[in-house]
């Protein structure tokens, strides 16, 4: 999971119904078998996928303890600070490495860990391909017509998958209705999808179809994620990495090659259509019938119903309540399964989150309001130690040289500024 945008922030990747478990220090032997796994799927393909090789380097670390495992012998010099934060390829000594936290490594199935190992893998050379989009978060899909569109979408897309022929054209054409649907009552959401989905779903797909032995290990394993995803939560960040594999194992069975062609600036919807030579479905509403709507609108309403109560709370919490205000944009990590978004806010994160911004440092583990735009990000009931730490409940802020805590416009607020000279 990634930004707003893979170039200005960095985000857990993580699977929804994945439950973490908190593990012990980093397993040398159990570690440099998962790497030779990663590598051996990777030189089974050999570079014939993207026509560039996604080997690379490896590394995992466990922040807690301290320990870390490479694929090769590290290089001298500090390590970098994200390392143990994220699963994303990171610079080390003048070289890309597919960088893991060992929590997340150690609590997959060994499919799903060797999905992680490649999706990461392709990250890194995905910039040199023209494949990486920044985006926003699509918090619209916190919304109830956002989520029952989309899980429409999810199980049309299903269908699609477990059948062939014409009933697949239909399934397809039932696809794009509920996608298409969605997109005309949140136009503002479609970039913000579009981009999310070649960033993080054709990294989703790459790891989908190369950890598979065949295309149908493929199919099954993107009927999993669709499956499970739906009964996920919260989508705002999380959908691309089930849309992905999705759309992206379709083309293969009609567009051979097709990811050879694909641009930064493609649909992959459209692409499916195109290849298939169909337009959506004329009614939508008619066709959400056949995969259960009524029922899945009635769930959706009622989950609504709990948001907006959460929201409510939220909202006293980081918006009327005493926050420390932190702007900028950065780097960091974050879980995104279970975020909630306040309306004309921005996106609460819970679980671990970390971020490093121009003014400072944050750590939390309570819960994160971070801006719509990613200009900014909020943690409530702030409790002022000295003037470069600030921390609350679950949270710590240390402000960087040159920048201190100050009291905010309102009382019990503070903000991050400059320190005067």
């Amino acid at each position: 999971m990634r930004k707003p945008g893979c170039l200005m922030a960095i985000v857990l990747y993580a699977i929804a119904g994945y439950a973490r478990q908190v593990a012990a220090q980093v397993d040398q032997q159990r570690a440099q078998e998962y790497f030779k796994e990663a590598q051996a799927l990777c030189e089974r393909d050999g570079g014939r996928m993207w026509g560039v090789s996604l080997c690379a380097p490896m590394v995992i670390f466990d922040r807690r303890t301290q320990t870390i495992a490479t694929s090769r012998p590290a290089p001298e010099g500090a390590p970098p600070q994200l390392l143990g934060l994220v699963n994303a390829p990171l610079e080390w000594g003048g070289v890309t490495w597919g960088a893991y936290v060992w929590d997340f490594v150690i609590n997959r199935s060994p499919l799903r860990r060797n999905e992680l190992l490649l999706h990461e893998l392709f990250h890194g050379v995905q910039g040199k391909l023209g494949l990486m989009q920044p985006f926003l978060a699509s918090e619209h899909l916190d919304a109830v017509d956002g989520r029952y569109w989309l899980r429409l979408e999810w199980r049309a897309l299903a269908r699609a998958l477990r059948e062939s022929g014409d009933n697949r054209r239909v399934a397809v054409q039932d696809a794009l209705a509920f996608r298409q649907a969605r997109r005309r009552i949140y136009p503002s959401g479609v970039e913000p999808e579009r981009g999310q989905e070649i960033t993080e779903g054709l990294a989703a797909y790459t790891a989908t179809v190369l950890v598979a032995d065949s295309s149908s290990d493929a199919i099954a394993s993107a009927l999993d994620l669709l499956v499970t995803a739906e009964s996920g939560e919260s989508f705002v960040r999380m959908f691309a990495y089930t849309s992905g594999p999705a759309y992206g194992v379709l083309l293969d069975a009609v567009s051979p090659g097709w990811h050879r062609r694909v641009r930064g600036t493609d649909d992959l919807a459209t692409l499916l259509a195109t290849a298939l030579a169909v337009q959506p479905v004329a009614d939508a509403a008619a066709a959400a019938s056949r995969y259960g709507g009524g029922e899945l609108r009635g769930h959706e309403e009622e989950r609504d119903q709990r948001r907006m109560e959460r929201i409510a709370e939220l909202r006293r919490r980081f918006v009327d309540g005493p926050v420390l205000l932190i702007r900028g944009g950065g780097s960091g990590s974050s879980d995104s399964r279970g975020a909630v978004v306040i309306p004309g806010e921005g996106t609460v994160y819970f679980g671990s989150y970390r971020a490093t911004v121009v003014s400072g440092s944050l750590e939390a583990e309570k819960g994160v309001l971070v801006a719509s735009d990613g200009s900014s990000r909020r943690v409530p009931a702030p409790v002022l130690r000295d003037e470069v730490t600030v921390s609350g409940d679950g949270w710590t802020f240390k402000a960087s040289p040159g920048w201190v805590v100050r009291e905010g416009a309102r009382r019990g607020d503070y903000e991050v500024v400059r320190r005067p000279p």
